[in-house]
């Protein structure tokens, strides 16, 4: 009898290897009606008795997490199912109030004491916001209210810089397939490096790595009946095109053969078998598509080293989608179904206050005590030309990345970048980079850092060693910028 594999991710939390994704509730509710949430429930109960136990839901997929609460709450099931959420905020200040609201929601729709995992997404890292958001989440973590803390969409600079800042971080929820395998470079190290796992989703690109679409003409969007059709279609675009997703489609059907399983097998075994992947979210429309047999075929078979190499002419015709993970929700192209942010929020709110004068000059104020008594802004805007202050990796009374420089760099970036978007500007606009570090044997993770944010911009920028004020901070930026072109 195939049994589906395990894994532990912490002490207390043992999940199965495929989790149960009820993303498609909201899919199953766009024409306004609610899902019966007891019949919904009742159709659980094949998952967990074959040995899915584990079930992702999220506060924006329409009832799925009052669906899964019914389940749990029913006799003899508080302890069969590990159901993890997610908390998904509009872009803009977090108090400690709305963290706690939020956590309260999502209990009281999960009928739970504590919530297995919360995952927390961030929509925009130029916005310190997202950081307020985490540390409070901490807080109610070590009052015990959360078990385990995850994040979803985080990219790896910012992963490092949140398990460098003391955030208690077991999971990091990533896009991952053969369509997209941005996680294998740098994510993967990132967290190999910290302990954290991946779990993986879009195994499946939203169906399109099965039978259905090999050998099929490329599709318009009035033919994509879900969702996910749209939002995969979408990464084929940004990965290589049609043509070369069909490469790949071959490819995987040989292998397929090979083994005597389905495609969708074979896709969902290869990011399984991936370094730091501890588990893979395959998606189900709950009542009406059945997947339960053909998902434990999974635990039958392995990829060999004659299987990768039949897939790897397909997976480079096909290359990577743009930048790093979760990027598809954060700048262009914006890899969703929309192909915008639309369906999330109505605008990004301005990170810091603007300001006007003396003069036709525009400023821009963190905030900080020290702007007062030392008389400066964060930012100053003259014409088409942006000047950002002298910034460190201070957020408050925190120092943003620990004793990692490549980490506090990334800050003082996020701040810089959100510097230039309050003052109409964008990182793009950045002409010119001055570094400063206070031990030059750092020279190179600071320079990495850099490289990562401004690889495709390439500023003038100086480097010097000097002696930086208060002594955890390990590393000083500032920026000029000049919008408008040329």
């Amino acid at each position: 009898m195939t049994v589906v594999e395990r894994r532990t991710l912490a002490p207390g939390l043992e999940i199965s290897r495929v989790i149960t994704g009820l993303w498609q509730i909201a899919d199953m509710e766009r024409d306004g009606e609610a899902v019966d949430l007891e019949k919904t429930a009742d159709a659980m109960e094949p998952y967990v008795d074959a040995g899915y136990t584990t079930f992702d839901v999220a506060d924006h997929y329409g009832s799925a997490e009052p669906v899964v609460g019914v389940f749990r709450a029913r006799p003899g099931n508080e302890g069969r199912v590990q159901l993890f959420t997610k908390w998904v905020p509009e872009p803009g200040p977090v108090s400690r109030r709305d963290v706690r609201e939020a956590v309260d929601r999502a209990l009281e729709r999960m009928r739970s004491e504590a919530l297995d995992l919360l995952q927390f997404h961030a929509w925009a890292y130029g916005d310190p916001a997202w950081l307020d958001a985490l540390f409070h989440l901490q807080e109610l973590k070590d009052e015990g209210l959360i078990r385990h803390l995850g994040l979803t969409n985080f990219d790896a600079a910012h992963l490092a810089m949140v398990c460098n800042s003391g955030i208690d971080v077991t999971t990091n929820q990533a896009c991952y397939s053969l369509l997209d395998r941005r996680p294998s470079r740098d994510m993967t190290r990132v967290c190999q490096e910290h302990g954290v796992h991946l779990l993986a989703y879009g195994t499946l690109a939203g169906g399109l790595l099965t039978e259905p679409w090999l050998g099929r003409s490329e599709p318009e969007a009035d033919e994509l009946d879900t969702w996910s059709q749209m939002k995969y279609k979408r990464f084929v675009e940004a990965a290589g095109g049609w043509i070369a997703f069909q490469q790949l489609l071959q490819a995987l059907r040989l292998v397929s053969l090979k083994h005597r399983v389905s495609m969708a097998n074979v896709a969902s075994r290869y990011v399984l078998e991936q370094p730091a992947v501890a588990g893979i979210i395959i998606g189900a429309r709950l009542g009406e598509r059945e997947h339960l047999e053909d998902n434990l075929r999974l635990f039958d078979f392995t990829l060999d080293d004659q299987d990768r190499a039949a897939l790897a002419p397909g997976l480079e015709a096909l290359g990577f989608p743009p930048g790093d993970c979760g990027d598809e929700y954060r700048k262009p192209p914006y890899l969703t179904a929309a192909g915008d942010l639309s369906d999330h929020f109505d605008a990004f709110p301005s990170p810091y206050p603007v300001v006007g004068g003396p003069g036709p000059r525009l400023r821009a104020l963190s905030g900080t005590v020290w702007e007062d008594v030392a008389g400066f802004s964060r930012a100053m805007r003259v014409g088409n030309r942006i000047l950002v202050s002298g910034t460190t990796a201070t957020h408050r009374d925190r120092v943003i990345g620990g004793s990692d420089p490549g980490s506090q760099l990334h800050f003082c970036v996020d701040k810089i970048e959100g510097a230039l978007r309050a003052l109409g500007g964008r990182i793009e606009d950045v002409v010119r980079t001055r570094i400063y570090i206070r031990n030059m044997e750092q020279w190179e993770e600071v320079s990495r850092a850099h490289g990562a944010r401004f690889g495709d911009i390439r500023p003038a920028n100086t480097l010097v060693q000097a002696g930086i004020i208060g002594d955890d901070y390990l590393v000083e930026m500032e920026v000029e910028a000049v919008t408008g072109g040329r």
